[in-house]
Order: C-alpha cells, then structure tokens, then sequence
C-alpha cells in the first residue's frame, strides 16, 4: 500500500507565536503513525515560487494523512498557526509502481 504524505510550503511570520503550534505538532503526528521526512533544511528555489520553509511528513496510507489533518487535535492546532504564519498544504498519496 502507498504512503500518504503531507508537502508543506511555510511562512512563518512570528517565530515564537508559531513556536506553540509546532510544538504541538509532534504528539498530533506520532498518533497517526506520522514522521518527518523533510522538516526546514537547505533548499535552492529552481522553479517557480518558494516559501521559507518545506515540510514533508509521511504517514502509514494516504487515509492516515488525511485522517490527521482532519482530526480535532490537528484542526484546533490550526487555529494556533493562523495569525502566525502562511502555509500552502496538500496531502497526497505516494507512488508504489514500477521504478525506471
């Protein structure tokens, strides 16, 4: 079965208002079986537009990912970042066929 990933492009705009919902994160994500695979780290733009920060955290499945955006702990989390920061988000699922 694929993974299920979430791909998160990140403004921060107040560092320590942003610092509670990050925080928070860790115990929400740990739930759903979800870790980071990328979280901030060098990057070089080479297409289109970039925010300062990317994130991936990979889950179990892609219902899991979804499972945990939805989830009241996550969607009360939310409401910790929005005055604090931008964030362009998709959950995904990852691909598991045939490699080149």
């Amino acid at each position: 079965m694929a993974k299920g990933y979430w791909i998160a492009h990140v403004d921060v705009k107040n560092e320590e208002g942003f610092r509670p919902y990050a925080a928070a994160n860790g115990p929400i994500f740990k739930k759903f079986g979800g870790r980071y695979v990328v979280r901030g780290g060098k990057f070089e733009g080479m297409e289109g537009a970039a925010r300062s920060r990317n994130v991936v955290i990979e889950f179990p499945d892609y219902a899991t990912a979804l499972a945990c955006y939805r989830s009241p702990e996550y969607q009360e989390n939310i409401k910790r970042r929005l005055p604090h920061g931008t964030v362009d988000l998709i959950v995904i699922e990852g691909y598991d066929g045939a490699q080149p």
